[in-house]
């Protein structure tokens, strides 16, 4: 494989669902030059999954992951779970030819404990190989919270070494947030990651707040200089990140951000899409 398909991470875009539905929504992705999607914070509606099924095939978009938990983020959490909602999920993966599906997270009353975490990610691997019998890989998806340490060990690599079904979809901005280069960290991945996510990283102008000096108005202002920012206006090594995904055996690679800051989600997409293709990747938006 000498290229990969770069898409949109579609939480970047949940809100144009209610504005221009799941058929506009992916139309508008086609038209501004995507043909990969990975769906995620998306009602999984019989109306949305028409929708984007009809669109995929209308515009040439692959859908290359859908997104589900194993099972509740937290007690009594509404939604689609593996545990209580296998077949349903599958379906939903087979009509939209979609043969990967993801975790986006570990349950938060896993959060701080190593044991809880263990126990979760042993039950999602036992998952991800009943999944394979359906033709569908299960992936887990990072954030900073995997690279606390145990005994001298990031979480993260406990978890890969404690499962051997489950891939990973490792996302170069939270592992820099992580403390690691994301370029050697996903070199240590090689392959066990069909997925990237692109998400860069920025540290934007800080704004002091009006009026008397007070402490914790200043310390917010502080910390939320901390930015997500689109492909390749921030300081990550995108280009390196990129090449090392694709040596390690990634296929997809997933533009995100959580938080576009007031810019309408499709421009900074438009900005990611630009800087992605003067880095010399205007292939890998055509399938």
């Amino acid at each position: 494989m000498d290229r990969g398909l770069i898409g949109i991470q579609m939480s970047t875009i949940k809100k144009k669902i209610d504005e221009l539905g799941a058929y506009g929504t992916l139309k508008a992705c086609a038209e501004l030059g995507y043909h990969c999607v990975e769906i995620s914070q998306i009602p999984m509606t019989a109306e949305n999954v028409e929708g984007m099924k009809k669109a995929c095939e209308e515009f040439d978009i692959k859908a290359a992951a859908c997104t589900a938990a194993l099972e509740p983020m937290a007690p009594g959490m509404p939604g689609e779970y593996l545990v209580s909602d296998f077949d349903k999920i599958v379906e939903d993966c087979k009509t939209l030819d979609c043969s990967m599906l993801r975790i986006g997270m570990m349950p938060m009353n896993c959060m701080g404990s190593r044991e809880k975490v263990i126990d979760f990610v042993k039950r999602a691997d036992e998952m991800a190989e009943r999944l394979k019998e359906h033709g569908i890989d299960l992936y887990y998806h990072n954030h900073h919270l995997e690279f606390v340490k145990y005994d001298g060990k990031y979480l993260l690599d406990i978890i890969k070494d404690t499962t051997k079904h489950m891939g990973f979809e490792l996302d170069i901005h939270w592992i820099h947030r992580g403390g690691e280069n994301p370029v050697e960290f996903i070199k240590k991945y090689a392959g066990r990651i069909r997925l990237l996510h692109l998400k860069d990283y920025r540290i934007g102008e800080m704004k002091m707040p009006e009026g008397p000096f007070d402490f914790a108005k200043f310390n917010q202002a502080f910390t939320n200089v901390v930015q997500f920012a689109e492909v390749g206006e921030g300081s990550m090594p995108v280009k390196e990140c990129i090449e090392a995904g694709l040596a390690g055996g990634s296929e997809y690679f997933l533009i995100e951000q959580d938080d576009t800051y007031g810019r309408d989600p499709f421009e900074s997409l438009k900005i990611s899409r630009d800087n992605l293709i003067a880095l010399g990747y205007k292939d890998w938006f055509e399938r």
